[in-house]
């Protein structure tokens, strides 16, 4: 396994909008440990200091949260505050960084946290990490399962991809030692 990869924690959030005013709904963190997917998710209950004028029927009919689920949710301060335990030492990535880092600061700014973690491109870590076929395993891994867009779920699908990715490039590390 490379180790590497299980520095990395790919992050994804569910949101009210797309709008540069939207904020956070769901998020999810996936990553890789002693040769498992580990995932944790979360609704968000709208921090006060949210606008619910900027939540989209648009958005909610894809990934089907409706604004009434959120009632019952953990505060976004207190999420945050589990965000940052679950996160560790963990480097994040995620497939879409410039939407990732708006409501991970959306996030963040509820228990007053002004410094935002870097959010690096899931691409860029994959083609760093892996190279050949365990690319081709990657993509084709993640391809095979369409997004369900729900944060904890997405996370694990792309976390998948650098698990089989993993296996394939550890395999013929092995393979090379034993020849």
């Amino acid at each position: 396994m490379d180790a590497a990869i299980e520095n990395f924690a790919i992050l994804d959030f569910e949101a009210s909008s797309l709008s540069q005013e939207s904020w956070p709904i769901e998020v999810g963190l996936s990553w890789i440990e002693n040769g498992h997917v580990q995932t944790w998710s979360s609704l968000i209950r709208p921090d006060p200091a949210w606008d619910l004028d900027d939540w989209s029927p648009q958005s909610a009919e894809v990934h089907g949260i409706p604004l009434s689920e959120l009632e019952d949710a953990p505060p976004a301060a207190e999420v945050a505050e589990v965000f940052f335990d679950v996160v560790g030492r963990r480097r994040l990535a995620s497939d879409a960084p410039e939407f990732e880092v708006r409501w991970l600061s959306r996030l963040l700014q509820a228990p007053g946290r002004v410094e935002i973690p870097l959010i690096e491109d899931f691409d860029a870590v994959s083609f760093a990490v892996f190279s050949g076929y365990a690319l081709d395993m990657l993509y084709e891994t993640v391809e095979r399962r369409p997004a369900p867009h729900r944060a904890g779920l997405d996370t694990a699908r792309l976390a998948r991809g650098w698990l089989r990715a993993a296996e394939h490039q550890a395999s013929l590390q092995t393979e090379n030692k034993i020849a």
